[in-house]
């Protein structure tokens, strides 16, 4: 895993407000809500496959959603924040905020990972 400060380093500040400060981007502002192309969604700060195209899907919440992860990408914690109880996403390899997880999702899993865009690089098949 890259040195931390470099890997800071790296981020733009609203990605570092998101995902080191846990913020979240404004509703309907990644253009990954709109991406359609098979790839691969890799944290945006160690680049570890986070999710595949295929797990994604339209939630209409505003931020890109997928109703599964890779197995081992991802861990949880519960949030207390903002007066609510949620449970939210981070990195397993960086520990980046990456958004929270909601049991209102799409069967076969039932679960909406909705994730911050600016969390997210998209890498296609081909690149």
């Amino acid at each position: 895993m890259k040195n931390e400060f470099l890997w800071m380093s790296d981020l733009t500040p609203e990605q570092l407000r998101v995902m080191r400060d846990h913020g979240t981007e404004p509703p309907g502002s990644s253009p990954l809500n709109y991406e359609k192309r098979s790839g691969t969604y890799l944290c945006a700060g160690c680049l570890t496959p986070l999710f595949y195209a295929e797990m994604k899907y339209d939630s209409g919440c505003g931020w890109p959603s997928f109703y599964k992860v890779i197995d081992g990408a991802v861990e949880t914690q519960i949030d207390h924040s903002h007066h609510m109880v949620r449970t939210e996403v981070h990195c397993t390899r960086c520990k980046a905020h990456l958004g929270h997880v909601f049991p209102d999702g799409p069967q076969p899993t039932g679960e909406r990972f909705c994730i911050n865009g600016v969390a997210l690089k998209f890498k296609t098949e081909k690149s």
